[in-house]
């Protein structure tokens, strides 16, 4: 089986980064295992209905989302601090795009040295159709917490954020 596809199954919930941990480890780093266990598998779960409903990959629809939300187009640095991944990835990734029409490189009209990265008109279409059922997957994934409770766990993790945001300066 090819490496991307291997990646694509599901991280089994036995296996997980949460299997590390025993009841007399601080609930610190029991909460933070948690977390990255069950974003791992939101994540692989996402990356599979990507490949089996859109043959498309997780990266591709990240920087599809960034340009959805740019209508004047980004240049490609500004794409890779945005995915948070250099930019010969953001290359790569953009370069395929291109060859499918649906994203366009322009010359920056500020910096004719820049260029700018553009979803086309198919893009933007394709796009909205994967996020349309992006959105479902997500709500179903967390069909089974209820809505008081996703509200409250919104809140506690804005906690969390904000004390990290303030850890590092920003």
């Amino acid at each position: 089986m090819p490496r991307e596809k291997a990646a694509l199954k599901a991280i089994p919930a036995a296996l997980d980064a949460e299997t590390r941990v025993h009841d007399d480890h601080h609930v610190s780093l029991r909460l933070w295992l948690r977390l990255l266990s069950c974003t791992n598998q939101i994540e692989g779960r996402v990356r599979q209905n990507l490949q089996s409903s859109f043959d498309t990959t997780l990266p591709r629809f990240d920087l599809m989302a960034q340009l959805e939300r740019a209508p004047q187009g980004l240049k490609m640095s500004e794409l890779s601090q945005r995915m948070m991944v250099t930019g010969g990835n953001v290359t790569g990734i953009t370069d395929v795009l291109e060859k499918e029409g649906l994203v366009v490189r322009e010359i920056d009209s500020a910096d004719r040295r820049v260029y700018r990265v553009k979803l086309t008109t198919e893009g933007a279409l394709q796009f909205r159709r994967m996020a349309a059922e992006h959105e479902k997957w997500v709500i179903d994934l967390f069909g089974a917490v209820p809505p008081r409770q996703k509200k409250q766990l919104m809140e506690l993790l804005g906690v969390l954020k904000e004390h990290l945001a303030a850890l590092n300066g920003a």
